[in-house]
């Protein structure tokens, strides 16, 4: 049987005009083991054509070409690729060896695509090519190479997977004449002595005279078949091809396991990383420059997360310091359970007040909620308070706000109250009123001590305001200021003027830049009260609460109410503290989202970058892809290549982000610090994580598309391209 038989082959290429160019016609020619053949014929005339058809890359064809009795035409994609590999070794007239590659490496690629062991596809690299006589090159790469040591290495990558045909397509024309000698003498002796079926496809008259079959061909047709009678084979010596020692040893004891079928190799993820390297590697200015551009966006994202990330948790670090865990603050929200905004008192300068009958439901509902989790009560009065058993008296506060305009008070008739503390005039001010909570101590004073009947505690932009003296003065002297309150208390308006002494500043968290003054409840509702009988009001009924607090006996019963009142309570709210850090928190939330959004941008522009970039380098590997796929890469091997190398990318760009963001994020602490005191900068350990995950999962996007398109390039094109 014919080692190779072509039977009726025709080949038509289809022009731009819509007409058909006949490339081979009525192709009929069988070939023998150890013939070394040659194929000649003017530029056209479609030797070319007929060996991409003989090796498997050209599909596109009618007829039959037998390969040990079988239809190479009926060969699914896997074996067509696996017949590449195994069957064939192609020669190219341009070498088309892998620049970014070492010679070792340009000849194991065949291995490699095999999955053979690193030290078996070494090894028979290494003595094929020292057969060469290229031992002392296996470094180099194929531009440290003279013309005839590159073919030789052509042919070693041809020969690695000792296949039983040879294609070489114009094998010297790029060699001078004592090169192309030595080049004929290796091919002759492949045939000759390896026993090997070499094809030639040449216009050189030297190369047709050394061998053993001259085939012609003109316009498509076979014209002349011609066995040369005097053809001399070389006398025996060693072969190029030799068996591997080691290689045939594991196929031995592989054979041997029972009922085990051997399974063939494919290209690894560890190989196909390797080769990504290299390439990467040969051209890494321009993978780091994009690695660099693909950073920057990272950082972003990581500085802005952390930058969101810091001053939420300043805002509600500063919030909780001043906030005591065991203790519930009540307000209400100016909205009905329903959550409807209600158009009385929605003026956030009139405080809402609790009626004694709202303040009972609201015990009440509370006690209901406890009773089910834990053993807690509140009372309304100091009777039955025992916290020993979990009760809780409910404390009474009031909060408000007052603007002060041109040293005078605000009378419009939509505020109800306005406190004044005698300020300078054609000066402008908000004053923050609250009655001090149960739960300020000594600690939260900057100087002097807690205020009591006739005195106030004013925050330092308060005292800065008035122009009093610096906190030690404050501690040590008597400083006294005029309060001044017009209220309209259940609609009947009342009039408090106070000469009260300054007794402290306080540090008021967040509201440390802010006008805030504290009064003792007692003291203010004393002070209504006596407004009221000036006013002849009967039954003067006191100050009614704008606050509630309420002290529990953990911070689990603490969260359980808040829950309910966030949860059910629409009309109800928490302190102020907690409102304004709620609203920051959400204003930080939504700048969070906002930053976040656009380091979403720039990722989207680093994804589109990183896949033209990808595009190119298809572009630019063309013919090298066409290699691979001559010796027998699969499409999922080209995808897996491709895929790795933008998965490099990927880790590259993702750690280069990181550095980038810990140096940066360095900078900007120590800035921040130097500047405010403290670091609004939060940088987490998994927003590094989150931002290199992110890296890899759009450089492996961005690559998806490069990767498919390499894999569906058409071989015999791929070979051409320049």
């Amino acid at each position: 049987m014919a080692e190779l038989e072509l039977k009726n082959i025709n080949k038509d290429y289809k022009l731009e005009n819509k007409t058909r160019f006949t490339a081979l016609s009525d192709i009929n020619v069988s070939f023998e083991k150890g013939e070394l053949v040659s194929i000649i014929g003017e530029s056209g005339s479609g030797k070319s054509t007929l060996m991409n058809i003989i090796g498997g890359l050209d599909s596109d064809y009618t007829g039959e070409i037998k390969i040990d009795g079988m239809d190479l035409k009926s060969f699914k994609e896997k074996q067509l690729d696996d017949y590449r590999k195994k069957k064939i070794g192609f020669v190219f007239q341009s070498f088309n060896l892998i620049p970014h590659l070492s010679i070792l490496d340009n000849v194991t690629i065949a291995l490699t695509l095999s999955n053979v062991k690193e030290s078996v596809k070494n090894a028979k690299a290494i003595e094929l090519l020292s057969k060469l006589g290229l031992k002392d090159h296996i470094k180099k790469k194929p531009t440290q190479l003279s013309g005839g040591q590159k073919q030789r290495v052509a042919i070693a990558r041809a020969l690695i997977n000792d296949p039983d045909i040879i294609l070489a397509d114009e094998p010297t024309g790029a060699l001078d004449s004592e090169t192309t000698a030595q080049i004929l003498e290796i091919l002759k002796d492949i045939a000759d002595n390896d026993n090997k079926l070499v094809i030639m496809v040449t216009h050189s008259e030297k190369v047709a005279s050394i061998s053993s079959r001259i085939v012609e061909i003109s316009d498509g047709k076979i014209i002349k078949d011609e066995y040369k009678k005097d053809y001399v084979k070389n006398k025996p010596q060693e072969k190029l091809i030799s068996e591997n020692h080691e290689k045939a040893k594991e196929e031995k004891i592989e054979d041997k396991k029972p009922n085990k079928k051997k399974k063939e190799g494919h290209l690894s993820f560890l190989s196909a990383l390797k080769l990504s390297f290299h390439n990467m590697w040969a051209s890494k200015t321009k993978n780091i420059l994009m690695a660099v551009g693909v950073s920057i966006s990272l950082n972003a994202m990581i500085l802005m997360l952390s930058l969101g990330s810091g001053l939420t948790g300043y805002i509600n670090d500063t919030a909780q310091d001043y906030a005591n865990p065991n203790f519930v603050t009540i307000s209400k929200s100016g909205y009905d359970r329903d959550g409807n905004p209600l158009e009385e008192n929605s003026n956030a300068l009139i405080p809402r007040m609790f009626e004694p009958d709202e303040i009972d439901e609201i015990v009440h509902e509370l006690n209901e909620i406890c009773l089910v989790d834990n053993d807690f009560q509140v009372v309304t009065s100091g009777e039955n308070q025992n916290l020993n058993y979990g009760f809780s008296t409910v404390t009474m506060g009031m909060g408000y706000i007052s603007p002060v305009q041109n040293g005078e008070e605000n009378n419009s008739e939509d505020i109800s109250q306005q406190p004044s503390i005698n300020p300078t005039a054609n000066q402008e001010m908000i004053l923050y009123t609250y009655t001090t909570p149960p739960y300020y101590t000594e600690e939260n004073l900057l100087a002097g001590t807690m205020s009591g009947m006739n005195e106030i505690m004013l925050s330092s932009a308060a005292i800065d305001f008035l122009g009093l003296e610096t906190p030690e003065d404050i501690e040590n002297g008597d400083y006294y200021v005029t309060l001044s309150i017009n209220m309209t208390y259940d609609n009947i308006p009342i009039s408090i003027v106070k000469d009260v002494k300054v007794s402290a500043i306080i540090d008021v968290s967040i509201f440390s830049s802010m006008m805030v003054m504290y009064i003792d409840y007692d003291f203010l509702d004393a002070c209504v009260i006596e407004a009221q009988e000036r006013a002849q009001v009967l039954n003067p009924t006191g100050l009614k609460p704008s606050l509630l607090f309420i002290e529990t006996n953990s911070e689990e019963t603490t969260d359980l109410i808040n829950n309910y009142i966030n949860t059910y309570r629409k009309d109800l709210s928490g302190s102020v503290e907690e409102q304004l850090a709620a609203m920051f928190s959400e204003m930080m939330s939504t700048f969070s989202i906002a930053l976040a959004v656009i380091a979403g941008i720039s990722l989207v522009v680093a994804l589109i970058m990183i896949l033209v970039v990808l595009y190119m380098s298809v572009s630019e590997r063309t013919r090298e892809i066409g290699v691979l796929k001559s010796i027998g890469a699969r499409k999922k091997d080209i995808k897996l290549i491709f895929s790795t190398e933008s998965l490099l990318v990927g880790l590259l760009s993702g750690i280069v982000g990181i550095i980038l963001s810990l140096v940066l994020g360095g900078i900007l602490i120590a800035v921040f610090t130097a500047l405010l005191g403290f670091a609004p900068i939060k940088m987490m350990w998994y927003y590094f994580l989150e931002a290199l995950a992110i890296s890899v999962v759009i450089s492996v996007l961005a690559g998806l598309y490069p990767a498919s398109k390499a894999a569906k390039l058409d071989p015999v094109e791929s070979l051409r391209h320049e």
